[in-house]
């Protein structure tokens, strides 16, 4: 959970309890100057994904190797530190380059030389567009089927539930949250379809060229384009009341319907300690900062 000040990352560790990290955000990414101007703001979710995404899953890596019984208190191995943790996120990183911008202008180039004459700068960027989207869903569809991406699906719905009872003003115990829809409009997930929509419409725009500067260009505007797509989010998602809105809105609900699932009370109670913190946080209650820190979530296990 990333809330305006902090993030807090909950998980179980192999003898069932609740773990907690919870630390304070970089103020200069989050709460300065940065974070108040319009479309230059969208870059900290491309961060979140990256940076704070990964983090979050190294420490639950890091728990989870932690097989053997500690001391309440005592913190997790920190075998994803350092050097690990950097090279993970190298490897994420281009991974995803090679992904979703190499191979579909790869693509669109090898298609373009298929058609010919027929082919015109606007239908190649198409063309391009449209894979990368198929490439998209495809992915996200297709790891749905194993086994721990459909326990982490699980987990994302724990988290969309959370969010979605606390906005309604309902109380924050397994049972009460799970009745809770699996969507929200605010979703990562909403903001990826987001940035391959308008990356469509934008890519559209450009002259003919090479494969490689088409992709210097892609990796070039894509901070342009997440800016572009936070805003269309931070609009849409403040005017749900809107019918016109909601409607606009429903392809990035949907296919949070292939990374959510529905989540058992144990996913629940993890998804609220988490949350728990870092509303803690925000109040300005005494947390441990920067460190990892072993919790045994009493209270919100008792709620099962």
């Amino acid at each position: 959970m990333r809330g305006s000040k902090a993030l807090s990352v909950a998980v179980r560790n192999p003898q069932g309890d609740i773990i907690v990290h919870t630390e304070p955000l970089d103020a200069r990414i989050y709460g300065g100057k940065v974070a108040r101007v319009p479309f230059v703001r969208g870059l900290t979710l491309l961060w979140d994904a990256l940076g704070l995404g990964i983090k979050s899953l190294m420490f639950s890596a890091d728990v989870a190797l932690d097989e053997e019984p500690k001391e309440q208190g005592a913190p997790p191995s920190k075998a994803f530190e350092g050097p690990a943790q950097a090279g993970m996120i190298a490897l994420s990183l281009s991974l995803m380059i090679l992904l979703f911008f190499v191979l579909p202008a790869f693509l669109a180039g090898a298609a373009e030389r298929w058609l010919g004459t027929a082919a015109t700068p606007i239908i190649g960027h198409l063309i391009e567009g449209f894979m990368r989207l198929a490439l998209l869903i495809g992915y996200i569809w297709t790891i749905g089927f194993m086994p721990d991406v459909k326990r982490l699906y699980g987990y994302h719905g724990a988290e969309h539930k959370t969010i979605n009872a606390y906005e309604a003003g309902a109380e924050l115990t397994p049972k009460s949250v799970a009745r809770f829809p699996l969507e929200h409009p605010r979703c990562g997930t909403a903001f990826l379809l987001t940035v391959v929509v308008i990356s469509i419409i934008l890519y559209s725009l450009l002259p003919p060229m090479g494969l490689g500067v088409r992709i210097l260009s892609r990796l070039v505007l894509l901070p342009v384009i997440a800016g572009i797509a936070y805003e269309f989010l931070r609009f849409t998602a403040a005017r749900q009341d809107n019918a016109l809105i909601r409607l606009i809105t429903k392809p990035n609900l949907a296919l949070q319907r292939l990374t959510t699932r529905e989540p058992d009370l144990g996913m629940l109670a993890v998804a609220i300690t988490a949350f728990e913190q870092v509303l803690a946080f925000e109040r300005g209650a005494e947390v441990v900062e920067s460190t990892h820190v072993a919790q045994r979530a009493v209270v919100v296990e008792a709620g099962l």
